[in-house]
């Protein structure tokens, strides 16, 4: 069963920006205000959450920012963002999870670069900073830029923008894989396309390296993305964040 609002109509949006939600009531807020709070004028984008049944305020706070709000049984980020792009009227697509808070300047350099290139990755920063966390983003900034200066792009998700005409020549994000399907969604787009990673910073969430531990979840992280990467090798082991 698929619900949607349209609380407030943007007519010719040059942006969508899709944000997959599931009991997201103690960070969606601080993302939706991020997003609003654009240098880039607001009647160019459109907020587009899109929910996986939700049952706590998520989509109560929500509705006070958001132009319209998707929701539907199905659960998985892929999911979220593929029923969130079927909704959106940008030329622009861009990914953000509910746990992430960007500049007030990036939704307008992001338009500057996607008409140069097909799919834009920002760099991460952690939003609770400590020595490991520090240490492994920065080891993770530092690869993603050396591979796609070899025009190997890899890159995680909590922000990726994308061409509208990109993301449904590729049918968006794989539903069947419940991770890597960012990875797996830049390395199609590589393919048929050009991906820029830019000097742009985007904060998100420490919460899930604070659940499973920062040193071990990190090794973990490391450990999983070389074999997905390298040989394709998909391990299944995820526990929800929340």
């Amino acid at each position: 069963m698929i619900k949607l609002a349209n609380i407030r109509k943007k007519k010719n949006p040059l942006i969508s920006v899709i944000v997959p939600t599931y009991q997201e009531e103690k960070y969606i807020e601080q993302t939706l205000i991020a997003i609003s709070n654009q240098t880039l004028e607001r009647n160019k984008y459109e907020i587009i959450v899109s929910d996986s049944n939700s049952k706590d305020k998520t989509i109560e706070i929500a509705k006070r920012y958001a132009d319209k709000i998707v929701i539907s049984d199905k659960r998985g980020i892929a999911v979220g963002r593929n029923l969130g792009a079927k909704y959106a009227n940008g030329k622009y697509l861009v990914f953000i999870d509910a746990d992430t808070i960007i500049l007030p300047k990036t939704l307008e350099k992001i338009v500057k670069e996607l008409k140069k290139y097909d799919c834009i990755i920002p760099k991460l920063f952690p939003s609770k900073p400590s020595f490991v966390l520090s240490l492994y983003f920065g080891i993770y900034n530092f690869v993603i830029s050396f591979l796609n200066f070899f025009k190997a792009p890899q890159a995680s998700g909590p922000f990726i923008a994308v061409k509208r005409k990109v993301f449904e020549k590729l049918n968006g994000f794989n539903e069947k894989l419940e991770t890597y399907e960012d990875v797996d969604f830049i390395k199609r787009v590589s393919k048929i396309g050009k991906v820029k990673i830019i000097n742009l910073p985007v904060i998100t969430s420490t919460r899930r390296f604070e659940k499973e531990g920062k040193i071990r979840l990190a090794l973990k992280y490391t450990l999983y993305s070389l074999l997905f990467n390298l040989f394709g090798i998909y391990i299944k082991n995820y526990r929800p964040a929340r």
